[in-house]
Formats: structure tokens, C-alpha cells, sequence
């Protein structure tokens, strides 16, 4: 190649050609399932994973992941558990209830430092507070979602039994959701961030029920049975160091993150939108992640970092709220000995490959 052509790349082009490369071939490199935790693939879900393929930092790495989309955290953690997937990205309540059954499955990486979840309901519903949600019916995407361990801790907490005060249904996801609300056939839901994004971008402009008890509780995280966090370590750093790394560039360029991943993955690009439309929306739905993905918004100091304090916090809460029988540990659940070594990455470096970036 002509030193005038090398010119002509953009830094982030440049750091792309040398990944490529040096990245073992498709052949050599290892298949790796992940589980998400929704059915609906998503920008905010797999564009991640998406930035990391296109880039190729999983394929430097010698591994290549196949996204498995679940109904719901619980289920995730079930697959987990049955291996069906090597690592998925559930929520941490799923993990407190499997243990004491000797499953012993642990997150390994906290993506999401903010709470996803809480109760959301049409703008101009009469419903104003938790008190208001007696006699309703509330909409989760699925009982296998850890919305329903939320639902049932924040209406205890509120003074109501779960079990005779409210009614709790399936309402799926994204436009199915968004039609059972617009239809009355349910009154307020319990899913979380991106989900409601979807439903907005849907037509229904949705207002949050304040849940500050909640709001600086983590979420998300990878998680891995701790067998295998010894005998597969080296990918379970891959893994989770891809995501941090295109956790970094999304935030410096959430409309890259969204093109990549029409890219990477063109089944999920909205039918029947304009290109601007489907753009605005699809980066309505990662900008909803993306608050939660803040280090500031659980105190943390690096990528996937578990705040132990926070954890702790939360887990009391829910045993509080009578959703564990048992008083659940926090470093049962969580470990922060990858995280070093997940982190080593020019975080400046990423970020202006980000900028520089062109579709």
C-alpha cells in the first residue's frame, strides 16, 4: 500500500487493519455463547458485542461470540447454570435466589452500575405513586425477567401483598407491550431501561414512578459458573475486556455503535422505517442504556468494576422486602479478581478512535 493511501486512513481505520492483522484466523478462533437477557436484539443489547467484532478485538483475542437472546435474567442464569451458555449478562437477583439450591454462579463484570429497572406508566396516566398500583395490572416481558423480583420487592416495601394486591402479567416486549398499554389491557410496567425506550419509540410517551430506594442499586453484569472463571479464565477476560473497550467507544459515538450494529447484525434493523428514523430511534434506545453504564453511577473507579457496598445494599433491601428467604452475601455473588486484568486498555486511545470513526 502507497504511504499516501496509509495517510488517508482514519486513526481508528489504521488500528482496525493492524487488528485484523494480527487476529487469529476464523478457523482458530474458539465459539463462545453468550446469553442477553431479552429477546429483542437491541443496539443498547448487542451493539457492544457488535463494536467489538467489527473492530477486532474478540477476534484478537482468538474467541468469537454467538449472542443468544433469553426471555429474562432468570432464565439467563438457568442457562448458565445447565451451560447452555458459557456467559450471559443477567441482572445480580437470580444469582441470590439459585445459590442456596448449589448453584454457584457469580458476576464477574459489572456492566450496568446504574438500576435498570422500575415501574413505568403512560404520560397521562392517573397513576401517580407505588401506593397508586393496588387493584392494577402490571406488564413484565416475561416471569422469567428479574422485573418480577422488582415488582414484588418495591410493592412490599410500599405496604401491599404482591400476591392479592396487584396482578402481574406478561406483556412481552417493545410494540406488543406498547400495544397492550394503548389497549388499557394493562396499567403500568415493570421492565427497565431500554425496554421502555422501545415502547416510546412506539408511539407511547412513558412516565417513571419514582423508586429512589432502588435507583443506586446495581444491575447487570457477565456472569459464569465459578468452575468456569478457573478453567476458561482467559476467555471470560476476553469477553468482558471487548465489552469495556466498546463500552467506551459507544459512549464517544453512540451513532457509530448503533451503524456497526446494523452492520454486524442486519436482521435487527428496524423494517419499514426511514434510514433518520430508524437512526433516531435506535440511539434513543442505547442513549437509555448508556446512563447506566456510567462508572459515576455506581461509584466505581474501572470497567465492570462490582461496588461490594452496593451490592450488599441491595440484596439486604430485597431480604428486607421478604423476596430471600435467607440473608444473601454479596461476595458470594460477586468477585472483582478479573477486573484488573480486564482493564488493560487505553481508554483516550479507544475514545478518539471512536471520534475518528467512518462508516
Amino acid at each position: 500500500m502507497k504511504g499516501s493511501s496509509l495517510k488517508s486512513l482514519a486513526a481508528g481505520g489504521i488500528a482496525v487493519l493492524f487488528a485484523a492483522m494480527s487476529a487469529p484466523s476464523a478457523e482458530a478462533q474458539t465459539a463462545i455463547r453468550v446469553g442477553f437477557c431479552s429477546k429483542t436484539m437491541t443496539a443498547a443489547a448487542a451493539g457492544f458485542f457488535a463494536v467489538a467484532t467489527k473492530l477486532g478485538w474478540f477476534a484478537k483475542e482468538g474467541i468469537k461470540i454467538d449472542l443468544v437472546p433469553i426471555a429474562g435474567s432468570g432464565d439467563c442464569v438457568k442457562a448458565v447454570a445447565t451451560k447452555d451458555v458459557l456467559f450471559a449478562i443477567p441482572s445480580i437477583e437470580p444469582l441470590a435466589v439459585i445459590r442456596p439450591q448449589g448453584v454457584k454462579v457469580k458476576n464477574f463484570y459489572t456492566a450496568y452500575q446504574g438500576n435498570i429497572y422500575g415501574f413505568a406508566v403512560p404520560a397521562e396516566s392517573p397513576i401517580k405513586t407505588i401506593a397508586d398500583l393496588r387493584g392494577k395490572k402490571i406488564g413484565l416481558i416475561s416471569m422469567g425477567s428479574a422485573g418480577l423480583i422488582v415488582t414484588r420487592a418495591l410493592v412490599t416495601a410500599d405496604g401491599m401483598d404482591p400476591d392479592k394486591d396487584v396482578s402481574i402479567v406478561v406483556a412481552g416486549e417493545g410494540g406488543q407491550t406498547a400495544a397492550l398499554l394503548r389497549t388499557k389491557q394493562i396499567d403500568v410496567l415493570s421492565q427497565f431501561d431500554t425496554q421502555y425506550a422501545l415502547v416510546e419509540n412506539a408511539g407511547i410517551k412513558l412516565r417513571f414512578l419514582d423508586s429512589i430506594e432502588i435507583a443506586k442499586f446495581p444491575s447487570n453484569g457477565f456472569v459464569a459458573l465459578e468452575e468456569t472463571l478457573v478453567s476458561r479464565r482467559k476467555e471470560a477476560i476476553a469477553v468482558a475486556r471487548g465489552y469495556a473497550m466498546a463500552t467506551v467507544f459507544a459512549m464517544a459515538n453512540p451513532e457509530a455503535t448503533v451503524r456497526i450494529f446494523w452492520e454486524i447484525y442486519p436482521q435487527a434493523k428496524s423494517l419499514g422505517k426511514e434510514e433518520a428514523v430508524a437512526l433516531k430511534d435506535d440511539m434513543h434506545v442505547l442513549s437509555a442504556r448508556i446512563r447506566n453504564l456510567r462508572l459515576e453511577a455506581g461509584g466505581a473507579t474501572k470497567w465492570g468494576e462490582s461496588v461490594i457496598a452496593n451490592y450488599q445494599a441491595y440484596l439486604d433491601w430485597l431480604f428486607k422486602a421478604g423476596v430471600f428467604k435467607d440473608k444473601a452475601i454479596a461476595t458470594d455473588l460477586v468477585t472483582n479478581d478479573l477486573i484488573d486484568e480486564i482493564n488493560t486498555f487505553d481508554v483516550a486511545e479507544i475514545q478518539a478512535m471512536a471520534r475518528n470513526w467512518k462508516p
